[in-house]
This record gives structure tokens, sequence and C-alpha cells, in this order.
């Protein structure tokens, strides 16, 4: 997903910013690290969503990866246009996570696969304590107690389960059935923990490359 306006980062720069996909960590565009991590793992395709708000990224990627235009209507309206023109199950990734790799996006497929989910999605999420500790921002936070969805625990080290969570970006959607599931599935993999937002996310970012 790369057709998001990123506003919030061009305001936390204070300059005429570049499209938030085509923002350099470590002198590499955010789209380029996510899409050298798709290409790395076990996915067999990859789609990219752009929207007139990045016309920029899609002249970038236009060679690489198949491009699935989207209106530009916000995350959830685009999401939705592209879903329409993939058969799933289907991996979607945001494009603010440049410290995203090949058998981090494995291990999420894998996941999922032994979740046994018929036809539902599953939510990929860190605990938000995980975010504060690091310095990074935290946009959307759930409180646990709040959440629907079936909340499984997939930290190598369980501790206690967090209050307060976030979603990473990284979700697997499948086909919709009469007796959808929807999952958030767990994790403290720094990797899915920064997802730049603001000036300092990417600092921060650059610093655990």
């Amino acid at each position: 997903m790369c057709g998001g306006e990123g506003t919030r980062l061009a305001d936390s720069l204070g300059r005429d910013a570049p499209e938030k996909p085509m923002y350099p960590i470590d002198g590499r565009p955010m789209v380029d690290r996510v899409l050298d991590a798709l290409e790395a793992s076990e996915v067999d395709q990859v789609h990219a969503a752009v929207s007139p708000a990045t016309p920029e990224t899609r002249g970038h990627i236009a060679e690489r990866v198949s491009v699935i235009e989207t209106p530009g209507k916000g995350y959830v309206t685009d999401l939705s246009t592209a879903l329409d023109n993939i058969d799933r199950p289907v991996l979607t990734v945001a494009a603010d996570l440049p410290l995203l790799t090949g058998c981090v996006v494995d291990s999420m497929l894998s996941a999922y696969a032994a979740i046994g989910i018929d036809g539902g999605s599953m939510t990929v999420a860190v605990p938000a304590t995980r975010k504060d500790r690091l310095g990074v921002s935290a946009d959307t936070v759930m409180e646990r107690d709040a959440m629907t969805a079936e909340l499984i625990d997939g930290r190598a080290d369980s501790e206690e389960m967090p209050d307060r969570i976030a979603p990473t970006g990284l979700n697997v959607v499948g086909a919709p059935t009469d007796t959808n599931t929807d999952t958030m599935y767990l994790t403290d993999d720094e990797r899915l923990v920064v997802n730049v937002n603001r000036a300092r996310d990417a600092r921060i970012a650059e610093a655990l490359l």
C-alpha cells in the first residue's frame, strides 16, 4: 500500500517533502526497502497500490511490480479497491515499514497458516509499549479490553498480555466466507515496530538498520 498522502511525515519535516513511499531511509526510498523484503520472501506476486497522491512513486516502481490504481480516498477505500483486483488470501503491507525483511514476511505467513483461519483475516500487531520504548510514533492504538478480534500471542518470550496494542501495517486478508474470523496476531519483532510517520521515526529506523 503506497498511495497515502503522508501528511504527518511532511508536516514533521517542515519543508517540501517527497512522497512518503519515496522518503529515503539511509539513502534508499522506503518503498524500495519494502519491495526488497517482499521479493526476498515466499510471496509469489507483488502488486503496488498507488493513488493520484503518489505519481512519483508510481513512476518509480512501474517497471518493477504490477501497479493497481486506487482513488486516494483513504486507506480503507484504497485497500478495498486493491482487494477487488487480487485473489485472496493476500498479504497487505504498508510502505512505511523500512525494516521489513523477507524472513519477517515469511514468519507472518507461517503464523497465518498455523492458526488455520478459514477465510478470515489476520492483523499483525505489537505491544504499544514496544513503540514507546523505541520512541517511535503510535498513531493507532487499541485497548485490549475493547477488542473484538481473537488475540493470539506469537511472542517468543510471552509476558503478560499488554493492555495497549498497535497494528503494524502488515495483514493477511482471507477470502470472505459466512464464518469469517478476525484474528490479531501479537509479535514483538522490532522490524515491525517502526512505521515511519514522522521525521523522528525515520531517524530511529536508520539507527536500527
